[in-house]
């Protein structure tokens, strides 16, 4: 009994042990079993694409060729196998779908696709839930943001640099209208909404978008209709943004209309020249209707390693598919998610799936949606991817901060007969340029005008020359230029009564610009307006015409509605109004200054004078003497300085300071007086209560505009003048009555036309300065091409002098030309002086009635008359001789007490100054001693 119970614990214990070994081998494989499936044999790598596209067909070659290279080196992976899994979409966007569930269920780290961008927007929400990263280098669109679809890598350049590429072409041409045709799905339509952004950063636009069916499914008829539309418009430059079925059909049915002759521009995306490259030889047909197209070409630098892939392409395609650098994209790409994977698992990380929790609920239906595994290092591989910096076929692989790859660049190919041709490269970095890229890389980009270059073009129909990108609408026909049917001013634009002919210095200055354009330019002029009265240019410009030719200023509620040309004439606002002249007056010589400036003037002659004595009385015996003579230098030595004409020394610092400063004074004073009395005598006066614009607007009175002028809106809008004080005229003759009638005060009308008024009627004045600046120009419809090439040819005709020739014909005439004013006016007479004569002469009377008057008094005083027993004759004859004689006498001044001190010293030792000298003594004796010997009379 006992031993039948040791035998059966023996036995329990024996078969614990072996579970015990059971299970700790069983541990053990699934720990080993769980190493290897983190580390797997294989890579699985899915790829969708239309593999019966150009493109599909050259990925193809391109992913098959990197995984040979790949497994054939064993340090890419450590030894593991790469295989790419390839899914044919078939042109089928559901397809493509299923392809990449399939691939989901399938365990793949990646997936290499989609080939458009319609199903990239799909794919994308998948991988961004199940963290399988998603590359593609042919779904561009740059709709397809990181921030939105993080597990989504472009690895070619985006479209966005192909649209800014075609924008700089565009302008570099000198064009500024295009027409956009694309194919209606997103990369196609989002890329053209990009062009237009470009485009409006360089003054450039879309004028027209023509939207065809998505590739496969456009018709030959929707193509038809579509360019009958683009053919009749005014743009020829299109840019064609699509497929290759699809483009190549355009450019088929665009060669059976006409549309691939001289004048237009085609330039195609990215799409032609993988047809260039990809197709050899091109059909005769389709080389013909490409011929002179441009296209972009994604540029890859030359390398050894390019070359030796590209030697190599037609073995590996069998000569199936020509080479086109998407092929090398296609290279790169798996490369670069072979060596993101060997970066994972050296960075420990593990290639595991696992279930979403979220599927569970689908356990069991029929789409068996919880076979989708999320990647676990999925993440991990991302990041990996976009930290890549390698060189491959495509040059250096560095993506940026908005995960786009790093100096896009593009090189712009023209087809030409042969083929095509190589005109330039495009880049990112510095633009339009015909050296590579690459070595531009080590320059400071420059981005400027002047820097952009491009090699020469053949253009549709062969030209070399470039075209000018645009016609008249409606296919050439002639243009309608309306011209305002002027009754007054018909110098500006003059229709000849019963015929047709129009001419005028606007038509003169039309016609000599029309003629300097580079093109032909059919037009007819349509007149506008009844013939009664000027037309309303406002209703002229808004009216529908090709163009508007006449006196139109530019004014900022007609610039809203048309585009104007470069002014052909300065124009402005003046103020027109009756003056009166001013007579000459005996006082004209004191009108340059004001009393109060005559008083202040004069003022400060005696207050510097005062200064100056003050200064030098102590020191300076010229400023000394009795009160009365020191009164009289104060005087003369301050007004004689008006005329630097003063005599006085000043001998102290201070005084010749005053001095200095007071003769520059004077000197501005003289010549500011000279110069306003010059102009006051030469020039005519002319006298007006009306000052200006200012004056009008501060007083009630009526004021005149001409009809059609847009005088009166400025006048009630921006002057906030009452449109009850306005006064409508017709004509200069109405001008001229109304003025002279005080029906109105004064005329407000633009300077071209005052200035013909002026000259025929000389009682009228501009009165002020313009009060508005503005110009003529010629009205053209909004973003009309026309205008800026006219504004062109009026700048060449103001180079050439041509303009000013025009202006002498029709508008040079003399002013007031029915009398000789003018002439009159610039001689000076008697009128204008005479009072600064009878003030002369005044003063020289008075004085002489003083001098005499003091003469006498001396004679009478020192000669008396002394009875003579002589005849009465004799005696008076006697006296009239002896006053002669003493009138030509000659007084002597008496010298200064300093000089007399030397001479007394000199001579006799003594002081002569203290002795008085007196001038009648002097004059006594020698009388007498005349009178003794009756000779001629000398007074010393």
């Amino acid at each position: 009994m006992l031993e039948d119970r040791w035998s059966v614990v023996r036995m329990s214990f024996s078969i614990t042990m072996n579970l015990v070994l059971l299970l700790s081998t069983s541990i053990l494989c699934i720990g080993v079993f769980s190493e290897e499936a983190s580390k797997p044999d294989v890579v699985n790598v899915g790829a969708i694409f239309t593999f019966g596209t150009i493109n599909g067909k050259v990925a193809k070659v391109a992913m098959k060729a990197a995984e040979n290279d790949i497994n054939s080196d064993p340090s890419v992976l450590g030894g593991r196998k790469l295989t790419i899994s390839l899914h044919d979409s078939n042109y089928s966007s559901f397809l493509g779908i299923i392809g990449a569930l399939q691939f989901m269920e399938s365990d793949k780290v990646a997936i290499i696709g989609p080939q458009s961008s319609v199903m990239a927007h799909v794919l994308s929400h998948l991988v961004n839930e199940l963290h399988v990263p998603l590359l593609s280098f042919t779904a561009l669109d740059p709709s397809l943001s990181p921030l939105q679809y993080p597990f989504f890598v472009q690895t070619a350049p985006n479209d966005l640099f192909q649209m800014i590429a075609i924008a700089e072409m565009v302008s570099y041409f000198g064009w500024t209208d295009v027409i956009a045709l694309f194919s209606d799905d997103d990369q196609s339509r989002n890329g053209i909404i990009t062009l237009g952004d470009k485009l409006s950063e360089r003054r450039c636009r879309i004028s027209y978008k023509g939207a065809l069916s998505p590739d496969l499914t456009a018709t030959r008829s929707e193509v038809s209709r579509e360019l009958a539309k683009i053919q009749m418009m005014e743009s020829r430059v299109i840019v064609l943004h699509t497929f290759s079925k699809t483009g190549l059909l355009v450019f088929e049915v665009a060669k059976s209309l006409g549309m691939m002759g001289k004048g237009y521009v085609w330039i195609a995306s990215s799409w032609l020249s993988t047809v260039l490259d990809s197709t050899s030889p091109l059909k005769s047909e389709t080389a013909n209707s490409i011929r002179g197209a441009l296209t972009l070409r994604p540029h890859t630098p030359d390398s050894k390693r390019k070359r030796n892939f590209m030697s190599r392409w037609n073995q590996l395609s069998n000569g199936s598919i020509g080479f086109n650098p998407y092929g090398l994209y296609a290279y790169d790409t798996v490369w670069m998610i072979a060596r993101a994977v060997k970066l994972l698992l050296d960075q420990g990380g593990t290639i595991s799936f696992s279930n979403d929790s979220r599927l569970n609920a689908f356990v069991g239906r029929t789409l068996n949606l919880s076979a989708l595994n999320t990647f676990d290092g999925g993440k991990q591989l991302l990041d990996n991817i976009l930290e890549t910096n390698m060189t491959g076929l495509t040059g250096p692989i560095l993506f940026n901060q908005e995960r786009s790859l790093i100096n896009p660049s593009y090189d712009i190919i023209n087809a030409i007969e042969t083929g095509y041709q190589h005109i330039g490269y495009w880049s990112n970095y510095s633009g339009l340029s015909i050296v590579p890229p690459e070595t531009l890389y080590s320059k400071k980009p420059n981005r400027s005008s002047s820097n952009q270059q491009l090699d020469s073009v053949v253009w549709p129909g062969g030209e070399t020359t470039k075209p000018r990108g645009w016609v008249f609408p409606n296919n050439g026909r002639e243009l309608r230029i309306g011209i305002p049917k002027r009754v007054s001013y018909r110098d500006f634009v003059l229709l000849v009564n019963g015929t047709d002919n129009v001419k005028g210095y606007c038509i003169d200055v039309f016609l000599a610009a029309i003629r300097l354009l580079p093109y032909a330019v059919p037009y007819r002029f349509i007149p506008f307006g009844d013939g009664h009265k000027n037309p309303s240019y406002y209703e002229l410009v808004n009216k529908v015409f090709d163009g508007v030719v006449g006196d139109i200023a530019i004014v900022t509620n007609r610039t809203k509605m048309v585009d104007f040309t470069q002014p052909y004439i300065e124009s402005g606002l003046v103020v027109v109004a009756p003056v009166n002249k001013i007579s000459s007056s005996p006082w004209s010589f004191s009108r340059p200054f004001t009393p109060l400036m005559w008083a202040v003037t004069a003022a400060f002659f005696v207050i510097v004078g005062a200064v100056v004595w003050i200064l030098e009385h102590r020191i300076n015996d010229e400023f000394r003497g009795p009160p009365k003579q020191q009164i009289v230098t104060i005087l003369w030595f301050s007004f004689s300085t008006m005329f630097f004409a003063h005599r006085e020394n000043t001998v102290s610092s201070l005084g010749r300071l005053i001095l200095i400063i007071w003769l520059f004074v004077v000197l501005i004073i003289n010549s500011s007086y000279i110069a306003s009395l010059t102009s006051i005598l030469t020039v005519q006066q002319l006298s007006s209560p009306i000052k200006g614009i200012d004056t009008l607007i501060s007083s009630n009175e009526p004021i005149g505009f001409q009809v059609g002028s847009f005088a009166e809106n400025y006048l009630i809008e921006e002057l906030n003048i009452p449109k009850s004080r306005l006064v409508s005229l017709g004509s200069p003759e109405e001008y001229a009555h109304a003025l002279q009638s005080r029906r109105v005060a004064a005329i407000i009308d633009e300077r071209p036309y005052v200035d013909l008024f002026l000259s025929d009627h000389c009682k009228f004045s501009i009165r002020g300065q313009e009060f508005t600046k503005s110009g003529w120009g010629f009205a053209f419809p909004k973003d009309s091409p026309l205008a800026i090439d006219m504004s062109t040819a009026i700048l060449a005709l103001s180079e050439n002098g041509e303009l000013q020739k025009i202006h002498d014909r029709w508008l040079s005439r003399k002013a007031c030309s029915s009398d000789s004013s003018e002439a009159e006016s610039e001689q000076l007479d008697l009128q204008s002086f005479w009072g600064l004569f009878l003030i002369c002469g005044i003063a020289c009377v008075l004085a002489l009635l003083m001098y005499f008057s003091l003469m006498f008094r001396q004679f009478s005083r020192h000669c008396p008359e002394e009875p003579d027993s002589t005849s009465p004759v004799s005696s008076r004859s006697a006296r009239l001789q002896t006053f002669l004689s003493f009138a030509d006498g000659k007084v002597e001044k008496p010298k200064s007490s300093s000089k007399r001190k030397r001479e007394s010293i000199s001579g006799n030792g003594y002081h002569k100054g203290e002795e008085s000298t007196f001038r009648s003594g002097r004059i006594e004796r020698d009388i007498s001693h005349e009178r003794q010997s009756g000779g001629s009379w000398l007074v010393k």
